[in-house]
């Protein structure tokens, strides 16, 4: 359908024919140097060609003018209604890249991968999922780094999740300055729409705040922290010795991640292997599910620059015709 985006300027078209009702046209003065005998002879023949040569530029001037005020009005074509589901809710995640996240204690296809990939391969199905939300991705190691700022460009969290590797940001794990980065990051957003999710597989060993204190923080900023503890419980691992179980998640510190995620009102999860930790990405959705609303957006496209031209053509031959005369 077509719509017009101004469309009170449609009542300038009747201005000229009020102008020229309020401001009366100048009356020439005749003054006849010459008397021309049998005056009748003429005047039938030039009365008609002048009152042609009066009406054309009228006529398409009176047109130009319609058009002009057309495409004043902005017309746009309006396309069908595309429905658009909008949460409101503001989501963080913060993924460890220390060293530890080396361990490939994981499964994808019967094949052993790092931790790392692991979280790649499930975090980027949960981030497609999360349709409505605006994403944030930070990145911890010894040092906290905002990679990406809060969007609902999912694709490119995605990417940039995708190319991060182990040990960017430092062979140690700051967890409490990923939380505090979080917390400055979304304390400016709709308290009932902040949501962290942080993912390590170790203690916090680096940083200027510690856990406890950043989830005292994030309290106080109301910021609902899930904090999910990567790795298996034991592996089998080869040596010269023969094969022996190991845990390799032994520097795993459990009782800070529950207390931090409890202080916020959150939840503490323990993903042990690609499954558990699917499934854990599968119950956020739940615990924060994405639709809250339904907006709707309909595509449009400008069609004012159709009779702009087609005015300004008008007016180009009006002055062309006039200057040829001349």
């Amino acid at each position: 359908m077509i719509h017009f985006e101004w469309p009170l300027l449609l009542f300038a078209l009747p201005l000229p024919l009020l102008i020229r009702w309020l401001i009366p046209a100048e009356i020439p003065v005749e003054e006849s140097a010459l008397k021309v005998p049998f005056l009748s002879d003429f005047s039938e023949g030039s009365s008609q060609s002048v009152s042609q040569a009066q009406q054309w530029p009228l006529l398409l001037a009176s047109i130009a003018w319609c058009l002009l005020v057309l495409a004043s009005a902005r017309p746009q074509w309006l396309g069908d209604p595309i429905e658009q589901a909008v949460s409101g809710r503001d989501l963080m995640l913060a993924v460890d890249l220390s060293a530890s996240m080396e361990e490939q204690d994981f499964f994808i296809n019967k094949q052993a991968v790092d931790r790392l990939t692991a979280i790649k391969a499930v975090a980027t199905d949960f981030i497609n999922r999360r349709v409505g939300d605006r994403v944030g991705l930070v990145l911890f190691g010894t040092n906290a780094y905002l990679q990406t700022p809060l969007t609902f460009d999912r694709k490119t969290v995605q990417t940039l999740l995708n190319e991060a590797v182990i040990g960017l940001a430092g062979e140690n794990t700051a967890i409490g300055d990923a939380i505090g980065l979080a917390v400055k990051r979304l304390k400016n957003q709709p308290a009932d729409s902040r949501v962290l999710v942080l993912l390590t597989d170790g203690a916090n060993t680096a940083g200027e705040i510690t856990p406890i204190k950043a989830a005292e923080l994030a309290k106080d900023n109301q910021l609902k922290i899930y904090t999910i503890g990567v790795g298996a419980d034991e592996m089998i691992v080869r040596s010269f010795f023969g094969n022996r179980k190991v845990n390799p998640s032994r520097d795993l510190d459990e009782k800070t991640l529950i207390k931090v995620a409890e202080s916020t009102g959150g939840k503490y999860f323990r993903a042990r292997n690609s499954d558990e930790l699917n499934n854990i990405y599968m119950l956020l959705d739940q615990l924060e599910p994405v639709e809250k609303d339904k907006q709707y957006f309909r595509p449009h496209s400008e069609l004012y620059p159709w009779p702009l031209g087609l005015a300004l053509a008008l007016v180009g031959f009006i002055c062309a015709t006039r200057v040829r005369l001349s």
